[in-house]
């Protein structure tokens, strides 16, 4: 039961919502994974094609390494925004 909500948890952002980016980011590495993995058991004029391969790797690092930006880049939510409008209403 941990390890699914572990699971589960890797596809969620701070609020509890899905998010997207994650999902995308790791199904294209599944994807890029599985594709290159059986590729090496085949013949050279199999292969996928060298931008399509890279277009994928920049794509899933993309969504992956966008998650991580955005986690050390938000900015800090403060409660004085809430009282200043508050105040400004009254």
């Amino acid at each position: 039961m941990k390890l699914l909500n572990f699971i589960g948890g890797l596809f969620k952002d701070e609020k509890g919502n899905v998010s997207m980016k994650r999902l995308c980011g790791l199904f294209c590495t599944l994807t890029l994974c599985a594709t290159l993995y059986a590729n090496s058991f085949t013949e050279a004029h199999f292969a996928p094609s060298v931008p399509l391969v890279d277009a994928v790797a920049l794509l899933a690092f993309g969504c992956l390494g966008l998650t991580s930006v955005e986690k050390i880049m938000k900015k800090p939510e403060s409660s004085n925004s809430s009282e200043t409008t508050e105040t400004t209403e009254s």
